[in-house]
């Protein structure tokens, strides 16, 4: 495979070295498994992929906001339209999505994690909220189901007080919607379900598509002029890197955000774990100002 030749799928560029490697190792793969039945040899055993060192230097570095220009990102965000509809952000569409980019800027989640959240699985008074279901694309459909990454007990993050206030603005957002859409709301018990703002098809109250969710994120950011290649996932880059810039805990900052040696090592130490995770989401939470917009 020419790492050289422009790809339909990636806008014209060339294939990755990452997806070379990929795309080598399923195809020596099959090609391995018809050998001796069906062909002698293996001919990918004679292909030279890329290395793991040519991967590294090919790893793009992802754009972030630092903890000035979220607070900016965020007061936009929560800004009514001011039309003569709009009645706060309660029913009316402007604010649909606050809730949601807060969620991204404040915890690092990612995007199937927050999408897959629970209201069950949020613990009000301590403070914290369990990750256990994902929303996933398979194919050109997407479907919610067991997180199933950090092994057989659900992830648990910890949020400061402000952001627990944005997660009871979205139940009252949701609990009007409810109201609004009668039987036409089939409930998920998901925070950020599916709601009734040009649907369609489908059922409001289940899962959102992860894909539409991310095509609002672009028009936003497009909007906004942020980075042109800022995704949703950045939010997560951006929430680490201006952790560990503010001087937080390198250990609890990694643990907080589910990567997996600092996670494993500080779960052996519950307490130790909740009250540092817990000054991690007050310090995080003061900076950007959260206590101010609900």
């Amino acid at each position: 495979m020419r790492q050289t030749t422009p790809c339909p799928t990636n806008n014209g560029k060339p294939l990755g070295v990452k997806s070379v490697r990929h795309v080598h190792n399923i195809l020596s793969g099959a090609l391995g498994a018809a050998v001796p039945k069906l062909i002698p040899v293996n001919p990918a055993a004679t292909a030279h992929p890329p290395t793991a060192r040519q991967i590294r230097a090919q790893e793009s570095k992802h754009p972030t906001l630092d903890d000035g220009q979220t607070t900016r990102f965020l007061g936009t965000a929560w800004e009514p339209c001011g039309n003569r509809a709009c009645d706060g952000g309660l029913t009316h569409h402007c604010l649909r999505d606050a809730p949601l980019w807060t969620v991204y800027a404040a915890t690092g989640v990612r995007r199937s994690e927050a999408l897959g959240m629970k209201w069950s699985l949020v613990n009000w008074d301590a403070g914290s909220i369990e990750l256990g279901w994902v929303v996933v694309e398979e194919g050109n459909t997407y479907r919610l189901r067991k997180l199933t990454k950090d092994g057989d007990d659900n992830a648990v993050i910890y949020v400061d007080q402000s952001v627990m206030n944005v997660l009871k603005c979205q139940r009252e957002r949701q609990n009007a919607e409810r109201e609004r859409l009668g039987p036409a709301w089939v409930d998920s018990d998901l925070v950020f379900a599916r709601d009734g703002f040009k649907l369609y098809r489908g059922e409001a109250g289940g899962p959102q598509d992860a894909e539409k969710v991310s095509a609002r994120w672009r028009t936003l950011r497009n909007r906004l002029h942020l980075p042109e290649d800022f995704r949703i996932h950045d939010w997560r880059h951006s929430k680490v890197t201006n952790d560990l810039e503010a001087g937080e805990n390198p250990v609890e900052v990694s643990a907080n955000v589910r990567h997996h040696s600092p996670g494993y090592t500080m779960a052996r130490d519950g307490h130790s774990r909740k009250d540092g995770a817990r000054r991690l989401a007050t310090s995080g939470a003061g900076r950007l100002g959260l206590s101010s917009l609900v």
